[in-house]
């Protein structure tokens, strides 16, 4: 069936077409002939945020929590390009969304006009593709294939930037379109070779680990892992995309790898035998110095990207394909296996280790709450069905070591690109994909203060969020390293030295929300329970904590996890040698 329509017009039927149901955006001269036909659409809610990279966060909330693609739309120049760190964000943590933008006309491009900046050129490496789309008769054929190429293989993010030309043409619709992708052929079964030799390899093993990323959630094999984690016996470490993905109270997980891991989950990679890496980049801050990362150790990587395969860590058995077929031909393969390993020296080595060095924390003496209290009592509480939020720094980590995660993608925060900011925007978008759950954002004072004009949006759009501000009146993780690494020098770190510049109880209920604030260890389980009381406003607790609060175990950047330590005055846990 063909119509005549504006390519505007094209654009907003594509959308539809291809399921979209929520679009975040700002509008502006480029894009706005798209509006006037958004206007008009019954089947997709546009959601007018304060600021583009609010839009981007909002659309990797909507993807996270939901599976499908997230949509944010932009305006051309300053437009376009505060959407880049959330673009990079996703990229980096393989989050399917596209970001339509506007962009000058045809006649225009590349003459420095009014709001001209060359997005696409700009986003290129951090784009799974992008498009500049010119002629108004492309525009649906673009859309399907950038729907396409960001939700299959490795997920991700893609641009589609339209000449506002291209807008306002006339142009013949028809659907589906013919898509042109000759290129693009994403491997998702992996090799049967490929498989035999990994399962020798874990039939021969006397210490494997079960190296689990993100990549095992997006491929949405969760319930194949825990078959074939259970079918085997082997220890399972989850990094921090990950959380979730295997059960924190199963028996056989040790926690989260890397610079703030546990030391189960990493002392069991530095001594194992064998890895098998499902899903994951053998990120730095996970392998520490690489030279000196997991030494006794054959490797299985199993990646759908094949540019991860032997990146960082060489991999004596490459598997390419999706980790939902991966692990499920694993299972078949070990099935068919008579052998089985003997673990039992190695669970009674991790045992030890879990029993010498538990998670932990200080408390302090002035009567201050402690952080990590407020996360405990957070996740006991609200329970492992809410999704929580997180964007970066010591909030972050807390948020991973002291929430129990018991179901996939319950903890969606920045991993890869580290982004300030993240949580307040990304929660508003999974809880607007997810509306029956309880959403949490989990931020600390300095994050929350550089997009939390979002609240204003959650307000006026009726998505009751809940925020826990974790305020220790500094940029903490900084304040951190500054306190180890640079003799207590704390330049530019404190964010409010004596008065409460900004109230953020004040701030809350300015932008009509809910503000609480706790400052008593006492009060903490009362104000949660009270917060989880109010479902029809957004609310925001101001959790004042502990300035010199720290985040334990670490391992310092640039250092071997052999020299992890689980307090600042403390050796390391073991050496090389143990």
């Amino acid at each position: 069936m063909t119509e005549q329509m504006t390519g505007a017009q094209a654009l907003v039927r594509a959308l539809e077409n291809v399921g979209v149901d929520t679009v975040f955006g700002i509008p502006g001269g480029a894009i706005l002939p798209a509006y006037d036909p958004l206007y008009d659409s019954v089947k997709v809610r546009h959601v007018l945020v304060r600021h583009e990279q609010g839009a981007g966060h909002a659309a990797q909330g909507y993807a996270q929590a939901t599976g499908k693609v997230g949509v944010c739309m932009a305006t051309s120049g300053p437009g376009a390009t505060n959407l880049v760190t959330p673009i990079a964000d996703a990229y980096m943590d393989s989050v399917p969304i596209v970001a339509i933008t506007g962009q000058v006309t045809s006649e225009a491009i590349g003459t420095d006009a009014f709001q001209e900046a060359d997005i696409s050129g700009i986003t290129m490496p951090i784009t799974k593709h992008n498009f500049l789309v010119t002629n108004p008769d492309d525009i649906p054929r673009t859309i399907a294939e950038a729907f396409h190429i960001a939700s299959t293989g490795r997920p991700g993010p893609v641009l589609v930037d339209i000449a506002k030309d291209a807008l306002t043409a006339q142009t013949a619709f028809r659907w589906p379109p013919v898509m042109q992708l000759p290129g693009y052929r994403p491997v998702t079964r992996p090799h049967s070779k490929q498989i035999r030799e990994a399962t020798k390899l874990i039939v021969e093993s006397r210490r494997p680990v079960l190296y689990v990323g993100g990549g095992v959630h997006r491929a949405g094999a969760s319930a194949e892992l825990l078959e074939f984690a259970e079918l085997t016996g082997i220890p399972v470490v989850t990094t921090l995309m990950a959380r979730g993905t295997f059960p924190d109270s199963h028996r056989q997980h040790l926690g989260m790898p890397g610079m703030h891991g546990s030391v189960p989950a990493v002392g069991a990679l530095q001594r194992a035998d064998l890895l098998i890496g499902l899903g994951v980049r053998f990120d730095d801050r996970v392998t520490g110095q690489l030279s000196t990362f997991a030494p006794h150790a054959k490797v299985v990587h199993a990646d759908i990207d094949p540019a991860e395969i032997s990146k960082n860590r060489h991999a004596d058995v490459p598997i390419v394909g999706d980790c939902k077929e991966v692990v499920s031909e694993l299972i078949a393969a070990m099935r068919n296996e008579e052998r089985r390993g003997d673990y039992t020296d190695w669970w009674r080595q991790l045992d030890g280790y879990r029993e010498t060095y538990p998670l932990g924390y200080s408390e302090f003496e002035d009567g201050s709450i402690a952080p990590q209290y407020v996360m405990e009592r957070l996740g006991a509480i609200v329970g492992p069905d809410a999704l929580y939020t997180a964007g970066v720094g010591q909030h972050q980590m807390w948020a991973a070591q002291f929430i129990g995660y018991e179901r996939p993608g319950s903890f969606i925060n920045s991993g890869g690109a580290g982004t300030m900011g993240f949580a307040v925007p990304a929660a508003m978008g999974a809880k607007m994909g997810r509306p029956e759950a309880t959403v949490w954002a989990v931020d600390g004072d300095g994050c929350f203060q550089m997009t939390n004009q979002e609240l204003a949006t959650c307000a006026i759009e009726g998505v009751p969020i809940k925020v826990a501000v974790i305020n220790n009146g500094n940029l903490g993780m900084v304040r951190q390293w500054q306190t180890l690494f640079y003799n207590r020098r704390y330049s530019n770190t404190n964010l409010q030295t004596v008065r409460r510049i900004p109230d953020f109880v004040k701030l809350a209920e300015a932008y009509g929300c809910v503000g609480l604030r706790c400052e008593r260890p006492e009060d903490v389980d009362a104000t949660i329970k009270k917060a989880m009381e109010i479902n029809d406003v957004p609310v925001v607790i101001d959790f004042v904590v502990h300035e010199d609060a720290m985040v334990w175990p670490m391992v310092a950047a640039g250092t071997s996890n052999d020299d992890i330590k689980v307090a600042r005055d403390m050796a390391p846990v073991w050496d090389s040698e143990d």
